[in-house]
């Protein structure tokens, strides 16, 4: 047996959630209209989104699912985890680089939430059913430093705290190129790119306010390294805007990395380049108020080893020219 929706968006539903809308149209409850709407079986328009995505009168909502295939809820796996800092209401995670956060398409197990259902069972009903636990992401080939809610009244707390932008998240990247001036701001607005979904876009005048706060630490011939403060959070946020302004991240696959190793001259950094197999972004410093007892507090990342090496690279190479 089937299911299936076919719906369009009234008046009344403008800024209704879309796992809200399913659910009540679909006769599901709402976490299996957001398993459904994380695995891509419900779209927006022929779209892909998220069940947070709140929607717009006049949009199609559709698709269907086959009963009884019921995405089954993230099962415990026992992946070890660098933990910063833990209490009753909050962990702090040193996420590596290649590790996803949550189940999705592709990646159903082994993420960080199959992990810390392994190490705080408790949390599988803090938060969205699909990724208990999670406040905020960062993206799989990105490392760092995360905060995970382990009780609802943190989850509460935090996300509304990540919503208002009232946290401080820093970042450190070697990008292609020199960035004009030792330090600036980029403001943009940001939004899916029309001419492929999975990517996004500052190219535009219209969707998300984007800010990325930049500082140089040191330059190299052909290489940066910045420090990034974000005032705001959006999809891919620093690597867009570097990307689009000329400085793209080393290793990026998606947003140009790679476009540069082969522009570069020296055989040496393009080999050094093309073999680092990730961008070269690390979360830092994530600063928070903890949701429990309103103290304000600072949790730290060192460089990852892979980031030492390629700067140790850029040192070398700079060296001998």
């Amino acid at each position: 047996m089937e299911g299936k929706i076919e719906a369009a968006a009234s008046m009344a539903d403008a800024g209704t959630r879309l796992d809200v809308f399913v659910a009540r149209h679909a006769g599901l409850s709402r976490s299996e209209a957001a398993r459904r709407i994380e695995t891509g079986e419900i779209l927006v328009d022929g779209t892909r989104r998220k069940p947070s995505f709140t929607l717009r009168p006049g949009m199609r909502v559709h698709g269907a699912w086959a009963e009884g295939s019921r995405e089954l809820e993230p099962a415990a796996c026992g992946i070890e985890l660098t933990v910063l800092f833990e209490d009753p209401w909050i962990a702090l995670i040193d996420k590596p680089a290649g590790l996803v956060v949550h189940p999705g398409a592709g990646n159903s197990t082994h993420t960080l939430v199959n992990a810390l259902l392994a190490r705080y069972p408790s949390i599988r009903d803090v938060g969205d059913p699909a990724r208990p636990g999670i406040v905020h992401r960062l993206d799989k080939l990105t490392s760092g430093v995360m905060v995970v809610a382990l009780t609802a009244d943190a989850h509460a707390a935090l996300s509304a705290a990540f919503k208002a932008h009232r946290h401080t998240r820093e970042y450190l990247a070697v990008c292609h190129g020199q960035l004009r001036g030792a330090s600036g701001t980029i403001e943009t607005f940001m939004e899916r790119n029309p001419k492929d979904r999975k990517r996004m876009t500052s190219r535009t005048e219209e969707g998300r306010r984007a800010v990325t706060h930049w500082e140089v630490l040191r330059r190299w011939q052909d290489f940066s390294l910045v420090r990034l403060r974000l005032e705001t959070g959006r999809t891919h946020q620093i690597r867009v805007h570097l990307s689009e302004q000329g400085n793209p991240l080393a290793g990026d696959p998606v947003y140009g990395g790679r476009r540069g190793a082969r522009s570069l001259a020296d055989p040496v950094l393009r080999q050094a380049v093309s073999g680092l197999g990730r961008q070269m972004l690390h979360a830092c410093l994530l600063g928070i108020t903890h949701p429990a007892t309103g103290e304000p507090m600072v949790f730290t990342s060192p460089l990852p080893a892979d980031m030492e090496a390629f700067i140790a690279v850029l040192d070398a190479h700079d060296r001998r020219g």
